[in-house]
């Protein structure tokens, strides 16, 4: 099965837009909080910074590393929309949409904001 130009972009799109929902956006932080431990730190000007480390155990960790590697959630994500897509097309086609729709916003508003 071939898909066109468009579905590419559309679904590209949408990837990008629920890799950054599940790596790093707060709605989805109750998703993340299990497999991770915080970490602070003091920085050479006194200031306490937070880190986020995966949990010991080998799920856990597994998982945890999974969700903090954009690249890794990124493949995953694809994989699964795309598969979405190609088994049930009428109806992952409307969630794929409003993906790409959000991702094209954030695309924009990271550009407004670097104008300002």
């Amino acid at each position: 099965m071939f898909i066109s130009w468009m579905e590419l972009i559309v679904i590209s799109l949408a990837s990008f837009r629920l890799t950054r929902l599940i790596v790093f956006d707060k709605i989805s932080e109750f998703i993340r909080n299990p497999f991770f431990e915080e970490e602070i730190e003091v920085n050479e000007n006194g200031n306490e910074e937070v880190y986020l480390v995966p949990k010991k155990g080998l799920i856990k960790n597994f998982i945890g590393e999974l969700l903090s590697c954009y690249w890794c959630t990124g493949i995953w994500s694809a994989a699964g929309l795309c598969l979405f897509y190609l088994k049930w097309p009428l109806f992952a086609f409307p969630f794929l949409l409003i993906l790409a729709v959000a991702g094209i916003a954030a695309i924009i508003e990271t550009i407004i904001q670097r104008l300002l």
